[in-house]
């Protein structure tokens, strides 16, 4: 009798659409890059950065047409478009900073390829959450004593660990360790609820021994995180922990708690944290202070409505009145010069990635620990994306994130496109 054939990726080949796009996101930069270029003095090298970014597309598709020819068509086009539209922001912005931008995507291209073509890889996330949660634990405390911000501000948090010009920011690499941290413990809660055929919740199939570990590892961390004033990492950690929670135990109470709670929390902060004070101050009312404490916000919404709906042009508005418009405030910079359609292209492009990481968290309905994997990853990159554009537009107090994949940071986009392959790699193995 011949053996049941393997279930198959929901997804077939998409080489031919995957490339389409690929096509279709080089051309926008090449147009962005030459516009940039154009409007401005030449300087040796202007075009490093596409040249970089082409030989990224170009080896990614090779390799992930080789490695998982069944894989999300749209994950990897997106992931590059915006990441050119980075680098076309970053070359305009602040050209300093576009070269070495360029060398950590093709980094981050490597870290995604490893994350996406090798399966072992969600295995030992799970097998090893201890070590690799400890290992990121005590980065995280290395840069209490060891921290610096490349910035040179004297006021500035130092969450950096750096080795001569070389920085990094453990923080980012605990997004992804601890939401499988959270997945694997909460994926056991899952299946021993399953085990035992009882309609209990979570909550009340999950021991204390399982219950126990993740509250405490996960508290030590918020803990951290607060203690080093990077206060916006640790409110998106906060949020993606209680939505694993509620999908985890489908307890609507787990939101209207958590939510209360982040009230709570906000209050206490702007209590304790000059920084807090300072930000929601200037977001109910930044105009008293345009030309000092608020300068940044105000020099942002100025840069909105001077886009109006086509924008200036690529080279021509004058986002660099903002301060470090490269990294915080990139949405800013490309609203003024891109537009209203600009805004909602990007807007549009996380709405596309958020549906596709839920999408591939629902095909693996009978393994909890993939589908919580694909949507705390997916909601790490999705909601750093909304605090952070909410902030740009005062919709929220401003909270020191990146724009994922756009902004100005290495180690930011390292970790976004590690987080792209580990989407892929579950694509791939989707029902």
């Amino acid at each position: 009798m011949n053996a049941p054939p393997e279930p198959q990726s929901r997804w077939s080949r998409h080489d031919g659409g995957a490339s389409l796009l690929l096509v279709l996101a080089a051309v926008f930069v090449f147009a962005g890059m030459a516009a940039v270029n154009l409007s401005r003095p030449t300087r040796p090298s202007d075009w490093l950065g596409f040249l970089v970014w082409f030989a990224c597309m170009l080896v990614g598709s090779l390799v992930l047409n080789r490695f998982l020819p069944r894989r999300d068509p749209l994950l990897f086009p997106l992931a590059m478009f915006l990441s050119g539209w980075g680098l076309v922001a970053i070359e305009r912005l602040a050209p300093a900073f576009a070269d070495r931008q360029a060398l950590w995507l093709a980094i981050s291209l490597i870290a995604m390829l490893i994350a996406a073509a090798f399966p072992e890889a969600l295995r030992w996330l799970r097998a090893y959450r201890y070590l690799l949660l400890a290992l990121a634990l005590v980065l995280l405390l290395a840069t209490i004593a060891l921290g610096r911000n490349p910035s040179g501000f004297p006021l500035a948090p130092r969450l950096w660990l750096g080795i001569g010009a070389i920085f990094f920011q453990p923080s980012e690499l605990m997004k992804i360790i601890l939401v499988a941290f959270l997945a694997s413990y909460l994926g056991e809660g899952i299946a021993s609820r399953r085990g035992d055929g009882s309609g209990s919740s979570a909550f009340q199939a999950m021991s204390p021994r399982l219950l126990g570990p993740m509250l405490t590892m996960w508290l030590l961390c918020m803990v951290i995180l607060v203690w080093q004033r990077d206060l916006g990492t640790a409110m998106l950690f906060f949020v993606v922990f209680a939505l694993l929670l509620y999908l985890a135990s489908g307890d609507m109470r787990i939101l209207v708690g958590g939510a209360v709670l982040v009230l709570v929390a906000g209050i206490a902060a702007y209590r304790l944290f000059d920084v807090v004070q300072l930000r929601v101050d200037i977001w109910l009312n930044p105009w008293p202070e345009a030309a000092d404490r608020a300068y940044q916000i105000v020099q942002s919404l100025m840069a909105f409505g001077a886009g109006g709906i086509f924008g200036a042009g690529p080279g021509l508005g004058s986002p660099t009145y903002i301060p470090v418009a490269h990294s915080d405030f990139v949405f800013a910079a490309v609203a003024e010069e891109w537009g209203l359609l600009g805004v909602v292209a990007i807007l549009s492009c996380f709405g596309v990635l958020a549906w596709r990481g839920l999408t591939i968290a629902l095909t693996h309905g009978g393994r909890p620990f993939y589908k919580l994997l694909a949507v705390g990853l997916t909601m790490m990159l999705v909601l750093q994306a909304i605090m952070i554009m909410a902030g740009v537009i005062k919709l929220l107090p401003l909270t020191g994130v990146t724009l994922p994949f756009i902004s100005y940071g290495g180690s930011s986009l390292l970790i976004c496109y590690t987080m792209t392959g580990i989407l892929l790699r579950l694509s791939s193995g989707a029902r």
